[in-house]
């Protein structure tokens, strides 16, 4: 199969696996795609991108406030992309506040919300549903999704303590399970560089 027939076929499994980039008017389900490759790694803890660096973005909280990401390093950090109009999305996000406050002081989950629009709907959500150890960031340009190759969402980025990936997960991934937590106990238990 030729090159120009793969990348249109690789897209649209991408899509198909979770929820596309743009905005809906009712939430998007996640499916993964029958027949989709295996190399697409969805809902599955994948590596292939270690070693990357986290990108030094700009993210803002609904009142202003602005956090570089590259400000994060020392600790680990579990950045998930993600989105209110997106069904996988608000499945994770409970496990994820799970997350934050369990490893308050070893690692920095950081969600941000690919959400366009007015701030107010990011933190509206996180009321309604009781996102308590989260703070509620945007990525105001949504040019973060770009920058580690984030097509569909949600996708979740573990970086170690020096801003490098360690590994991935596209798609929603129960954040509850004995995988998960041995993945995150990996880094987390990983110690710093002299």
């Amino acid at each position: 199969m030729s090159r120009s027939a793969i990348l249109p076929a690789l897209a649209l499994a991408l899509v198909l696996s979770g929820c596309d980039r743009e905005t809906q008017d009712t939430p998007q389900e996640s499916d993964v795609a029958e027949g989709a490759s295996d190399d697409l790694k969805v809902g599955q803890i994948d590596r292939r991108f270690a070693g990357e660096l986290m990108p030094a973005a700009n993210m803002v909280d609904p009142e202003g406030t602005v956090l570089n990401l590259g400000a994060l390093q020392g600790r680990p950090v579990l950045m998930n992309l993600w989105a209110t109009w997106c069904v996988p999305c608000v499945k994770e996000m409970p496990l994820l506040d799970e997350l934050a406050a369990e490893y308050e002081d070893e690692l920095n989950v950081v969600t941000i919300s690919q959400d366009m629009g007015e701030p107010a709907k990011v933190t509206e959500f996180f009321e309604k549903n009781g996102i308590n150890s989260l703070p509620p960031w945007i990525d105001p340009q949504l040019a973060l999704g770009e920058a580690v190759g984030a097509e569909t969402l949600p996708t979740t980025v573990m970086y170690d303590r020096t801003g490098k990936e360690v590994w991935r997960v596209t798609g929603d991934f129960d954040w509850s399970s004995e995988e998960a937590r041995a993945a995150i106990e990996e880094v987390v238990e990983t110690p710093a560089l002299p």
